[in-house]
């Protein structure tokens, strides 16, 4: 103890602990959104990596996306689950640390892969006859490199500075993992600068990719509108359609959480949010690229053809 302000040592997740009776309950629902998000994104990645057709760009994009959603959930699910299962909700003052760097790595790394990704749509439609030239090998392992060293930085600042903050009192998280908010909920004394450059530096991290994303998107629809054709029109806005979907699910329960103060956090409301972003997306990306992509309908297919002969 030092003053009036106590170390904290250990951290206590509530989660739903409130909902006892739904226990159960909860447990099977995130085990089976747990064991369908992972399924799925390995059969992406799977599917990818046998079929040459697949081996463009944005399949190279698309895997690194499988790999994040995959490492993205099982940061707090597992651990979610055993909590469920073991009623120990403690976790240690590095284990918290810990899980809220890799949430936040794996989350910035995705906002920067989902500018890249909108970059490659850019090219693709804007510059078709050079495109293969222009997104190369090397620029693509560039922009995905780039991606994962982005979300590594910021995680490291964000999650360096939060934990260098006096904890004391309660050790309370009125949450279902070490997320931002909750955590600098349980800081000493007036925490309204800290909680300003946090939400000037998410505002950078979730803003920057979002404002390049929306400047490739203007170019793109800009150039469909050239197209005389309603069928060319309707073919290349088709293949940028998943991606649109994905950048809204995932900006739109981020700008959410992380862009606005202290005052107006909703404990409720935001594990509800968090939820979304942070268990259901990861589940419906997969889905989406899957049922709205013809080329790996037709991969998925021809898989499932290999498979059924080889037996």
């Amino acid at each position: 103890t030092t003053g009036n302000q106590t170390s904290v040592l250990v951290f206590v997740i509530m989660g739903f602990s409130h909902r006892k009776d739904m226990k159960v309950i909860f447990f099977i629902l995130f085990l089976c959104l747990y064991i369908i998000t992972v399924l799925e994104n390995l059969i992406i990645l799977l599917v990818i990596n046998m079929d040459p057709v697949l081996h463009t760009p944005m399949y190279f994009f698309l895997r690194n996306l499988s790999l994040l959603e995959i490492c993205y959930i099982s940061v707090t699910l597992p651990r979610m689950l055993v909590s469920l299962l073991s009623g120990d909700t403690s976790i240690s003052f590095a284990g918290c640390a810990a899980q809220m760097y890799f949430f936040l790595f794996f989350g910035a790394t995705e906002c920067c892969l989902l500018a890249a990704m909108a970059y490659d749509r850019y090219r693709a439609i804007c510059n078709p006859l050079l495109y293969t030239e222009i997104m190369n090998k090397k620029v693509c392992m560039q922009l995905a490199a780039s991606s994962w060293i982005c979300g590594n930085l910021v995680a490291l600042g964000h999650t360096t500075f939060i934990f260098s903050l006096p904890f004391c009192g309660s050790n309370m998280i009125n949450h279902f993992f070490c997320e931002i908010q909750p955590v600098l909920m349980l800081v000493c004394g007036d925490t309204y600068w800290n909680e300003i450059q946090i939400i000037l530096a998410a505002a950078f991290v979730i803003l920057t990719p979002f404002v390049l994303i929306l400047v490739s998107y203007g170019l793109i629809i800009s150039s469909i509108l050239k197209i005389k054709s309603a069928k060319g029109r309707y073919k290349a806005f088709s293949t940028c359609f998943s991606h649109i979907t994905v950048v809204t699910l995932f900006y739109g329960t981020a700008v959410s959480i992380y862009i606005r103060p202290k005052s107006s956090y909703s404990l409720d409301v935001d594990k509800v949010l968090s939820l979304f972003y942070s268990v259901v997306t990861p589940v419906l990306n997969p889905i989406i690229y899957s049922l709205r992509n013809r080329e790996m309908k037709e991969a998925l297919f021809k898989m499932r053809v290999k498979l059924f002969y080889s037996n």
